[in-house]
């Protein structure tokens, strides 16, 4: 049986960056501590095998060494004291996939004469964050007592979302590469991330992540389109970044959702703090991280008592699962995770003729045209 001579660095590269642990590739491949110690070679079908599992270009085990890559966008991730790792297939893929949802709609906005977005790099880093967080809740019609109004954190996020669908922006949220299931994205890695157009701007969640948590990084890449700024994320509320342009999308996030005059106004001052950011989450629809973070901005706490409250939250937070409602509808999902804007536009080209099936089944993440048909019915492209 004929083997392949594949490149030892690039195998263990694939399996790292893939998250695939040696115990569970020696069970599918019997042989893989020999492949990494040089005293075997996997065969052809083998090293395609693997090459699907860890998502990988096959060319690339020819290399003698693995491929530098690198982000399509810029990284605003890096934090101090430490280097992030390189980006994995699952982030990577989630960027790509998405860079082609963008590419698409832009031109179907060409098409058919869409006027550019006038918000799109409208801002500039010099700016007080409080100012353009006014304009952002002019654009979205957003106010936060109307959120305040909402019974969920869940509902919250929808509504945000539909407001910025309806100023032209394309929200898309997931947990998975795509529509694989196998393939979970990692909270750890990031967050979100902005890919600014003034025809297509996009942004994507990481559905992972909870919902109160999806809301202020939905809020701080909202803010990277109004400087025009592309890039990923990992925005946290309690945490104050390196770079200056996050540390202002994070100011512009936490006065959007939790403008400082509104929260003055409702403070209870003798409160004990934990309950306290408890009651104010509940009531702005925001995390407690947040919450806490805007009492220090209004001057309520000191930074001592910031950090220390922030880790105790950060404690507790971790031992709380995420509550999960089950897999939901698909069809409703379906606009959930490529945005229904990007959805309604790609099937009623699809069935105009202009744009083929087989693209629109990769963009949409379907196998099915009885599928293509009913996510078409649901989302009123047909009757």
């Amino acid at each position: 049986m004929t083997t392949i001579a594949a490149s030892v660095p690039v195998l263990r590269w694939a399996a790292q960056r893939a998250r695939l642990h040696d115990d569970v590739l020696a069970t599918r491949f019997r042989k893989w501590p020999l492949w990494l110690r040089g005293e075997a070679q996997p065969t052809l079908k083998q090293l395609e095998d693997f090459a699907r599992l860890s998502h990988t270009a096959i060319g690339y085990f020819f290399l003698p060494e693995p491929p530098a890559l690198t982000l399509p966008v810029p990284d605003f991730r890096t934090l101090r004291d430490e280097v992030l790792s390189e980006p994995s297939s699952d982030l990577l893929d989630t960027l790509y996939l998405c860079q082609q949802r963008q590419d698409w709609y832009r031109d179907h906005a060409r098409m058919h004469g869409l006027p550019a977005l006038p918000f799109v790099g409208s801002a500039n880093v010099q700016e007080a964050p409080e100012a353009v967080a006014q304009r952002l809740r002019e654009v979205l019609g957003l106010t936060a007592e109307a959120r305040r109004q909402l019974p969920t954190w869940a509902e919250a996020l929808r509504q945000l979302i539909v407001r910025a669908d309806d100023a032209g922006v394309m929200v898309m949220v997931s947990s998975v590469v795509g529509s694989n299931s196998h393939r979970k994205l990692d909270v750890g890695e990031f967050r979100g991330f902005a890919l600014a157009d003034d025809l297509a701007p996009l942004i994507f969640l990481n559905g992972a992540d909870s919902k109160a948590a999806q809301m202020f990084t939905l809020a701080h890449e909202l803010a990277h389109l109004w400087l025009g700024a592309s890039g990923v994320s990992d925005a946290q509320a309690g945490q104050v970044p390196e770079q200056h342009t996050e540390r202002w999308c994070n100011q512009v996030a936490a006065e959007l959702l939790m403008p400082i005059s509104e929260l003055r106004a409702e403070y209870q001052p003798h409160a004990p703090i934990p309950e306290e950011i408890q009651r104010l989450a509940r009531s702005f629809k925001v995390s407690t991280l947040v919450a806490l973070r805007r009492l220090f901005d209004a001057g309520f706490i000191t930074q001592a008592a910031l950090w220390q409250h922030y880790r105790e939250e950060q404690d507790r937070l971790r031992f709380l699962s995420e509550r999960s409602s089950g897999g939901g509808d698909f069809y409703r999902s379906l606009g959930a995770r490529t945005s229904k804007r990007f959805s309604r536009a790609i099937l009623a080209s699809t069935l105009e003729g202009l744009t083929s099936f087989p693209d629109a089944f990769r963009m949409l993440g379907m196998r099915k045209t009885a599928t293509f048909y009913e996510a078409a019915r649901e989302l009123g492209v047909t009757a």
